[in-house]
């Protein structure tokens, strides 16, 4: 394997993000949290809301500065990156967010959307771009008359389906998705964790999965990390963690698994 190969999408050492406000004490959202994600494969951090997985998302999506610690894409420190680096960095790393809705703008359709992402980023020559969004719309297995539809006018599943879409786009190494799913119904769940495992596999993408859920981690994650108010208590093989549970936190988690599991199973 070539040290190209060797070297992961994205490396945290020692990671710390603090929130500071004026006459109040610093709150470390994160503590002090390593891990790294290669190309091809997929992580889980699991944790309640509030144990500073969403703030670990925004320091490397580069929201929210850290407070110590370094991130590395692709083995290079983005601090140091120079503004055409610190670009290609954003449009390499996207992000799904939980409220799919509210992700797109409501007065764009689905063409619209997508064309403005292409367009915008150069990704392709302008005359492509109506084969490609045709692509991008098949690829997440969205009927062609929604590419004339508003987010209004659609459910929240093929809303996230055209917020991967908008992702696939930009043609991302890395895709980070926080609690994707936790607003959609349990069978819709199940389609779009199915579409995500299979997405990541195809395109031999890095992929970091955000939930609160240890069940929606099983069946998409080939790796997991337990999060516990802003520390890693818990990480290795997703089989491995799930199955010997050593962090009593981690145990509890596992006692609260929803019936995901069925679902996962009925829509493969």
């Amino acid at each position: 394997m070539s040290e190209k190969r060797k070297t992961p999408v994205l490396e945290l050492r020692n990671l710390s993000v603090v929130y500071k406000s004026r006459g109040q004490s610093p709150v470390w959202a994160v503590k002090n949290v390593s891990l790294c994600v290669r190309r091809g494969k997929s992580l889980g951090i699991v944790g309640e809301s509030g144990c500073g997985k969403t703030s670990l998302a925004r320091a490397v999506m580069g929201i929210q500065p850290p407070q110590n610690g370094a991130i590395l894409f692709k083995g290079e420190d983005i601090s140091r990156f120079t503004p055409e680096e610190q670009t290609r960095y954003r449009r390499k790393t996207q992000m799904i967010f939980q409220d799919a809705v509210g992700s797109l703008n409501p007065r764009m359709t689905t063409r619209q959307t997508l064309t403005e992402v292409l367009a915008v980023h150069k990704i392709c020559e302008r005359t492509e771009i109506s084969r490609r969004v045709s692509e991008l719309i098949d690829r997440v297995a969205l009927p062609e008359k929604l590419l004339d539809a508003y987010p209004r006018e659609m459910s929240g599943g093929q809303c996230q389906r055209v917020s991967i879409a908008r992702c696939l786009a930009l043609q991302p190494e890395l895709i980070i998705a926080d609690e994707p799913v936790s607003a959609l119904d349990v069978s819709v769940q199940a389609r779009i964790l199915n579409l995500l495992r299979e997405l990541q596999q195809d395109l031999n993408l890095a992929l970091i999965l955000i939930s609160h859920d240890l069940a929606v981690v099983r069946h998409v994650c080939d790796d997991v990390t337990v999060m516990l108010q802003g520390e890693f208590v818990e990480n290795g093989r997703t089989t491995e963690v799930l199955e010997n549970p050593l962090h009593d936190y981690t145990r509890e988690l596992l006692s609260a698994v929803p019936d995901v599991r069925r679902a996962l199973n009925e829509h493969k």
